[in-house]
């Protein structure tokens, strides 16, 4: 009989289309810094149409994919830029995807972390803050700390969107590792 532990899902999306986004390039980042017992899969949100609630009895085809993939993970990673001191639109209307019709929110249950980079002082942890306000209503368990806010991005990241800074890799090691934790002990 083999022991082999299966390994925890993370379910991982960037609030961000933009292709050289620092919230996108974050993502991949934490895509090398998973730990061996978990794995990443990353999620673009390019092409989720505006939510429209007639269609929610027949879903779009890339709006049932996300729903699926979200109720197939043990944990969600989202990372967020803030524009106007909360989460962009393209984040906030996935959300509503994923959380339709009512009755079938494929976030509920589901431990989640947060990520966010800005080039500015703060980091984007006041989108994050209204995230958190989200995981209310959507019956999820917000991992508190550590938390991985970057800011002044732009120091952080090369030319190419690859992740220069070895505290910021640290930090994200460090979220993961607790998120890996924190879905176990939600679990049992």
């Amino acid at each position: 009989m083999s022991t082999t532990k299966r390994k925890i899902r993370v379910f991982g999306f960037a609030g961000s289309l933009r292709k050289g986004s620092f919230n996108r390039s974050l993502l991949r980042a934490a895509l090398e810094e998973v730990p061996e017992t978990a794995e990443l899969e990353i999620f673009e949100l390019d092409g989720i149409p505006a939510f429209n609630q007639d269609l929610e009895g027949n879903l779009p085809e890339k709006v049932r994919k996300f729903k699926e993939k979200i109720k197939a993970a043990d944990a969600i990673l989202i990372v967020t830029p803030e524009y106007n001191y909360s989460i962009p639109g393209v984040l906030k209307n996935a959300i509503d995807w994923a959380s339709r019709p009512y009755l079938d929110n494929s976030f509920d249950d589901k431990p989640v972390a947060i990520m966010s980079a800005s080039g500015g002082m703060i980091g984007g942890a006041r989108a994050q803050y209204h995230l958190r306000q989200t995981f209310v209503f959507l019956n999820m368990h917000a991992l508190n700390m550590p938390e991985v806010i970057v800011n002044n991005a732009m120091e952080k990241f090369d030319a190419n969107g690859n992740l220069t800074d070895a505290k910021t890799r640290e930090k994200i090691r460090e979220q993961l590792k607790a998120l890996v934790e924190w879905t176990e002990r939600l679990k049992k």
